[in-house]
């Protein structure tokens, strides 16, 4: 993949997360939802120092902290186009669900609509 081709991607996705912030900040006001960013290329030691401060590779994208009477709270990753998860990011999403979170993947806003609005009245 050429490095436009990585750039437009990561663009894209960036695109994809803000509109599903807005519409979750719109839908539920009241709920906690933050943005985990552990993505992107850093100078080698940015990325040595976020490592010994916790960051881990392969963590979802958007935390909603809401348990939800099933669910301890949702992970959700974002994709664009023809991306799929990486190893990294199939290890981390095994070890959430194992420790009671619904995590899922999000290829766009009407998927992120769906996932949320499912898990947040889910009882």
């Amino acid at each position: 993949m050429s490095i436009e081709q990585l750039y437009y991607m990561k663009h894209k996705e960036s695109e994809l997360q803000r509109a599903c912030l807005k519409y979750f900040k719109l839908k539920y006001p009241n709920i906690l939802i933050f943005a985990i960013p552990n993505g992107g290329k850093r100078h080698i030691i940015t990325a040595s120092i976020m490592k010994r401060e916790g960051v881990v590779r392969g963590i979802p994208d958007l935390f909603i902290a809401y348990p939800n009477g099933k669910y301890a709270g949702m992970f959700i990753e974002l994709k664009v186009g023809t991306n799929k998860l990486t190893k990294h990011q199939k290890e981390i999403i095994n070890v959430l669900e194992k420790a009671g979170y619904y995590v899922t993947v999000c290829y766009t806003i009407n998927e992120f609509i769906k996932e949320v609005d499912n898990y947040m009245i889910e009882k």
